[in-house]
């Protein structure tokens, strides 16, 4: 059975990412990904590993091109947070380091508060804090 799952993302510039990303909290790990065309990233208390490649070995990889995420996208990447007061302290982050807010922080349903941005590269993000005491049952 598989012991893990990995996210691997095409970037254009790996210094460029690493900082964006790290600025957001998360943490290299340097056991993989340790090339200068690439990293690894670990997200929340599973260390949930997140591979990011430049465009051309990251294309090496999967024998095709980068699709152009400008014009749509199949993939939404979702993390949670502690709070509203995190969700908008991360926004800020986002946009401090150069990422594009396309959902501004609200509510949605009486019990999620969150926001949606796009990172350097054209992926999608949803950062989520969920209220389940208020989370309708059905």
């Amino acid at each position: 059975m598989t012991k893990s799952l990995w996210i691997n993302l095409p970037v254009k510039d790996i210094n460029k990412s690493k900082a964006f990303f790290t600025a957001l909290g998360f943490s290299l790990n340097l056991q993989y990904g340790a090339r200068a065309d690439s990293a690894c990233l670990l997200i929340g208390e599973s260390n949930f590993a997140i591979m990011l490649f430049e465009e051309n070995l990251y294309e090496s990889f999967i024998g095709i091109n980068i699709a152009d995420r400008r014009n749509g996208g199949e993939v939404l990447f979702s993390f949670d947070a502690e709070s509203p007061e995190e969700v908008d302290s991360l926004a800020q982050k986002v946009v401090d380091a150069g990422g594009t807010l396309y959902g501004e922080p609200g509510y949605k349903d009486g019990w999620m508060y969150g926001c949606g941005f796009v990172d350097l590269d054209g992926q999608r993000w949803n950062i989520l804090y969920m209220d389940m005491s208020k989370m309708p049952l059905g």
